[in-house]
């Protein structure tokens, strides 16, 4: 039986004020045309679906249309909540949809039946298992000692009756323990939203949510399968992928990646300013993408992120790597005052903020202009 593996569409995020809802319009579409390729069994999201509890109209509407289509399509699909998912919203309606075949799990209340799929091989049991967090879980197990996620997730897992002979999945959203992040991610102080792998020992697969890069946990069969679009500069080095799991005979189980490519890539250009406005030294960039420019200029540049924008219309942010932002000086009083004119001051304000002297154009520049203001004030 085969199932694809998606997660953290974020529907309706933004990237650096940047609506992503055409670009997840896009990829969605590319997603569909390797569901019509791979005809899988089952379409498994694990979570944050949307990127905020309460989703804009067209967020909604651009699930809804998703979701309709994989309904026409007659193929099961197995969809959770995440920490960014509003749970009740999530599930709203979903006995009705269940009758579609797009199951939907509800706010978690202590008990996780399982969806049941068979094929020549026998049974697969889905375990749909919501974002938890410990108070979530601790009042529906009194009796159990619950102080952070894993054994929030212990908790749980434990009271599935799970039946080891035959073959099982367990989707849900969690940070498991050494999972490698990025900048895009909600980051738990000390990381106190770890959940330790060993309590996934039961599961033949176990389709994670939450982590944005697709990698495996300890074993093969324990994936992130990663964003299907890159949300953060972190990303840009990332190759986007959706998973598919082909599981035979209990034990035997086969895992690939089909890439994803998107509507626009996200890049990092450094380099001086009259390097990077020669479009011909970045010939391998889309002007289109979604690009942070560095500037190694010594001097800021005027007006320069209305200027590259021309060139490059979709630049998300603009900073500076030179002597100046390397090196952070505490600039505090000045010294013997008195004895120092205006432009000297200036002078020594300007080299401690910018760990450089003015040049001699700056200091005439600055000379006239001491010499007007006092023309002004006579």
């Amino acid at each position: 039986m085969k199932f694809i593996h998606l997660s953290d569409l974020h529907i309706g995020k933004r990237v650096n004020e940047f609506s992503m809802l055409e670009d997840q319009k896009y990829i969605l579409k590319v997603i569909f045309g390797i569901i019509d390729v791979e005809k899988p069994d089952g379409i498994i999201i694990a979570g944050d679906v949307y990127d905020k509890s309460v989703p804009s109209a067209e967020a909604v509407q651009l699930l809804d249309d998703f979701l309709c289509r994989i309904a026409e399509r007659k193929i099961p699909a197995f969809i959770i909540s995440g920490n960014h998912d509003s749970a009740e919203r999530l599930s709203f309606g979903g006995r009705l949809m269940d009758i579609s075949g797009i199951h939907l799990s509800p706010v978690y209340n202590g008990q996780v039946q399982p969806l049941t799929l068979e094929d020549s091989h026998g049974k697969i049991n889905i375990y749909m298992l919501p974002f938890i967090k410990p108070v979530s879980v601790r009042r529906f197990f009194p009796d159990k000692d619950i102080q952070n996620y894993t054994d929030a997730v212990r908790a749980a897992t434990e009271s599935m009756e799970i039946d080891e002979n035959e073959r099982n999945i367990i989707v849900t959203h969690q940070f498991v323990t050494g999972a490698s992040r990025s900048d895009s991610e909600d980051i738990s102080v000390g990381g106190s939203d770890n959940v330790d792998v060993c309590v996934f020992d039961k599961f033949d697969y176990v389709a994670l949510g939450h982590i944005h890069a697709p990698q495996k946990m300890t074993r093969e069969t324990v994936r992130y399968c990663g964003t299907p679009l890159k949300y953060s500069f972190s990303e840009a080095g990332h190759r986007k992928s959706v998973t598919v799991v082909e599981l035979e005979e209990k034990g035997s189980i086969r895992i690939r990646t089909v890439p994803l490519v998107a509507k626009r890539d996200m890049r990092e250009i450094k380099g001086k300013y009259e390097e990077i406005v020669l479009r011909e030294n970045y010939a391998d960039t889309n002007t289109d993408d979604y690009i942070h420019i560095t500037l190694t200029n010594e001097e800021e540049i005027p007006d320069a992120l209305s200027r590259l924008r021309v060139i490059y219309p979709n630049i998300m942010k603009l900073d500076y790597d030179n002597r100046r932002t390397r090196i952070s000086t505490f600039i505090g009083a000045a010294e013997n005052v008195e004895k120092k004119s205006p432009l000297e001051l200036f002078s020594e304000f300007y080299h401690k903020q910018n760990n450089q002297p003015m040049s001699d154009e700056q200091s005439a520049f600055i000379s006239e202009l001491i010499e007007k203001i006092w023309e002004e004030e006579k």
